[in-house]
């Protein structure tokens, strides 16, 4: 029998109950929908936090204290001239650009308006290291406003709707501690960053000593965080900026055990790669639970398979009596496991594309779509289960001794 022919007799045998094929074949329906699910949904959301983290700066270190480590030297609190000094040329060879933060919660206020929210003093190099600007009309602050501790302050374009009630409050005033600030401009929207919406910039300056005293004795003004750019974002690169700044920052502090830094340095990459790595881990796990019902689903083909021999036995006898070999019977059992569960799994892949074309829409900044890697692993699944499911009674039917099986009632 030619395999076309093969494949036109299992097509007919499962037509004939056609009811029975598709209740056999929901278990796998099932599965595939949900491997395809879950898979296409872990590699939507690694594509949506990359891109939200790409506002970070995966070329971008973060420097801060460790201020809950026990050190025998204790604990030293991140400075200016710790920042000062990493600017420096030739201490850090692949850092081109060093900017440091002082954020302060503080009372915010502009006429009925008033609320408590983070002021963040920033350096003037501050936009360029974190890629992110004022929008038209604006302007960042500049060093002048460092030096002179200037009350001048940048809204999140939130904020300034929720403040004045417009897009655009450049010129306008408001109180930032107490004191009047004048508005130079509001921030770029961006989905993630440097940012909430309940955060103002100020110059670092203005925020350690007119809003706070952050001065350190000998060592300049205390800083929240500092920020160093890296020349490239590739891994190698930062490692090595990361492995620079360590060694500075330990020699400053006068730290002979790495084990015992006072500092924190971390990057955006490192967290990416860390959250991707748990969320794979994840995925897999749900799609492992979601396999059960595959293989609840091949044993069902199985069971259906069985049954097909039993009621077929007769065929078989009078097919093996006009000289039928029992590789042709295999075969033919074989394939119609193989079609079973196939067309299992195509309906199941339908039926993931609807569940992420309804998900696509519940959740549109996530850009949720059928991924072909869980096409073809849903394949590949089915066809595997057909084969496996199929083998065993394809092979008891092939092994029907002829004239037993003319005799079976």
């Amino acid at each position: 029998m030619s395999l076309l022919e093969t494949f036109r007799v299992a097509l007919t045998a499962l037509s004939t109950n056609r009811l029975r094929a598709v209740l056999t074949t929901l278990g796998i329906m099932i599965g595939v929908a949900s491997v395809v699910t879950l898979t296409s949904l872990g590699a939507s959301l690694q594509g949506y936090i990359q891109s939200q983290f790409e506002d970070l700066g995966a070329d971008t270190l973060q420097i801060s204290s460790a201020r809950f480590r026990n050190t025998s030297s204790g604990t030293q609190p991140m400075t200016t001239q710790d920042a000062e000094g990493l600017a420096e040329e030739g201490v850090a060879p692949h850092v081109v650009a060093v900017a440091w933060t002082y954020n302060i919660q503080t009372t915010v206020r502009s006429g009925a308006n008033s609320s408590t929210m983070s002021a963040q003093g920033v350096t003037a190099n501050y936009a360029d290291v974190n890629n992110w600007y004022p929008a038209s009309g604006g302007a960042f602050i500049t060093q002048n406003d460092i030096d002179s501790s200037a009350r001048v302050v940048l809204l999140d374009s939130t904020t300034a709707e929720d403040y004045f009630g417009t897009a655009n409050p450049v010129g306008q005033t408001l109180l930032i501690g107490g004191q009047v600030f004048t508005i130079i401009g509001v921030m770029e929207e961006r989905s993630t960053g440097g940012m909430s919406s309940q955060t103002v910039l100020i110059p670092v300056t203005t925020a350690q000593t007119r809003l706070a005293n952050a001065h350190v004795a000998g060592k300049g003004y205390r800083v929240t965080q500092i920020q160093a750019k890296v020349s490239s974002a590739d891994s190698e690169t930062v490692a090595l900026a990361t492995d620079e700044v360590e060694a500075y920052l330990l020699k400053a502090h006068g730290i002979r055990n790495s084990a015992s830094a006072d500092f924190n340095v971390t990057s955006s990459a490192t967290i990416l790669d860390s959250l991707s790595s748990t969320l794979s881990l994840v995925t897999v796990f749900l799609s492992a639970v979601a396999g059960i019902s595959l293989l609840v689903g091949g044993i069902g083909v199985m069971n259906i398979m069985l049954v097909s021999v039993t009621e077929r036995t007769r065929e078989i006898g009078l097919r093996k009596a006009v000289g039928a070999q029992s590789g042709s019977i295999l075969v033919q059992f074989l394939v119609e496991a193989i079609l079973l569960s196939l067309l299992g799994g195509s309906i199941g892949i339908m039926l993931g594309g609807v569940f992420l074309l309804i998900g696509g829409q519940l959740a549109p900044e996530m850009s949720i779509s059928l991924t072909p890697e869980s096409a073809i692993l849903a394949t590949g699944i089915s066809s595997l289960i057909g084969i496996l499911s199929g083998v065993y009674p394809a092979n008891r039917a092939a092994n029907l001794h002829p004239i037993e099986a003319l005799r079976f009632e």
